[in-house]
């Protein structure tokens, strides 16, 4: 379940946002690394709303004074918290409210885990948003990539696509 954390995440940025300027990168790192919970065994502290707000809090704190480094790193809390959503966390109270109902995780499965079956059209919904997205902003030519590659910006390209929809 990778590519529909990075279609959904990569979606819901640029229809709120419209961002141009916004770095895509820590933003997919976040829409991933929840999924370092199964190196525990299950939906554990990182499916939890309060690590997406601890690490809000600490790239707020870490970066007052300096808003490039802000601009950048707020795509990593962004991309934790809408892992959450896209992922279904928050139907599991015990993970989500951590530590507010205890400290325990009761053997809490991975959302993606329990969701059986249904992860292939998710995960087929998320190739196929990638594969707008790499059309889209022209990925497919070398120099485009680099620069991707170079400034984390994918939305660039993607502003006059946008309105042409």
């Amino acid at each position: 379940m990778l590519l529909w954390f990075l279609g959904a995440v990569l979606g819901a940025v640029w229809y709120v946002f419209r961002d141009p300027r916004f770095d895509v990168r820590l933003l997919a790192v976040g829409a991933l690394l929840p999924e370092l919970d199964a190196l525990a065994g299950g939906a554990r502290v990182l499916h939890s709303l309060a690590f997406s707000l601890v690490l809000l809090t600490a790239v707020m704190a870490a970066t007052v004074g300096r808003r490039p480094v802000r601009r950048r790193w707020l795509g990593l809390p962004i991309g934790t918290m809408l892992h959450l959503v896209v992922d279904g966390a928050w139907t599991n109270a015990r993970v989500f409210g951590w530590p507010l109902g205890g400290w325990s995780f009761d053997d809490a499965r991975l959302p993606a885990l329990a969701r059986g079956w249904w992860n292939l059209p998710l995960e087929l919904a998320g190739l196929a948003l990638l594969v707008w997205f790499w059309r889209a902003a022209e990925l497919g030519d070398a120099a485009h990539r680099k620069d991707f590659v170079r400034t984390g910006r994918l939305y660039e390209r993607l502003a006059g696509a946008g309105r042409r929809s």
